[in-house]
């Protein structure tokens, strides 16, 4: 049976679906950084998961989760919000947040953020939260913060940014699950009066949009 054929008479989620579906990993690091030859995966010896590894010569590159770093910045019983100027999620509301840089502690980097994307000059508080999200290999850590003075206004990224009462945030509106969780959480948080430190797991289902609310459940959350 040929693999068109296997599409339209498998079961949705049966064998012959997953195997006809199924598709031949590629490397995310198709050449090599060393000397620009083609990588392929293979297990290197003495290992036990698929590397990218040089046809040429022979070295192993490795892909390791990339951080991310944010502000939930907290004013008047308010939270600060941005909604996005660019993809994806365009026009969604998020908390400033963004990648790490090489050189800068994860606290640097979530003020940078939020001034970058919020034009909004912070002083972090306390860690708030740690989101492992394996799937799409990210990890997140976000501070609470306040503003050393009460401004702020949309960055280059930003289509305008706003202060929300908890009970008016626009949860139908948020642009990541990371996002969806860390309020959530915060919210509960400040209706018990009690401000924790959370960690937590995200499960994304494979082919997922970052902002479908029934596309994750989450695992492994402690609270201290």
């Amino acid at each position: 049976m040929g693999r068109d054929a296997c599409l339209s008479n498998c079961e949705p989620r049966g064998i012959l679906y997953w195997f006809a579906t199924m598709q031949v990993p590629k490397s995310r690091i198709p050449f090599c950084p060393a000397c620009g030859s083609p990588t392929k995966l293979a297990v290197p010896d003495g290992d036990e998961k698929m590397r990218a590894v040089c046809s040429s010569c022979g070295r192993v590159h490795y892909e390791n989760p990339k951080m991310v770093v944010g502000c939930l910045v907290e004013h008047d019983n308010k939270v600060l919000l941005c909604r996005r100027k660019i993809e994806p999620a365009y026009g969604l509301w998020t908390l400033p947040a963004g990648y790490l840089e090489v050189g800068e502690s994860a606290a640097e980097g979530a003020s940078r953020e939020t001034l970058e994307e919020a034009c909004a000059d912070v002083e972090i508080v306390s860690p708030f939260a740690q989101l492992d999200i394996p799937l799409i290999g990210q990890s997140y850590i976000i501070f609470r913060a306040r503003m050393k003075t009460p401004s702020f206004s949309p960055g280059s990224e930003s289509l305008e940014c706003e202060l929300f009462a908890l009970d008016d945030i626009p949860f139908d509106s948020l642009a990541f699950s990371s996002i969806i969780v860390t309020l959530r959480m915060y919210i509960e948080d400040v209706k018990a009066g009690n401000i924790k430190f959370h960690y937590c797991t995200i499960n994304k289902r494979i082919g997922a949009g970052p902002s479908d609310l029934r596309s994750f459940d989450i695992d492994n959350h402690l609270a201290v």
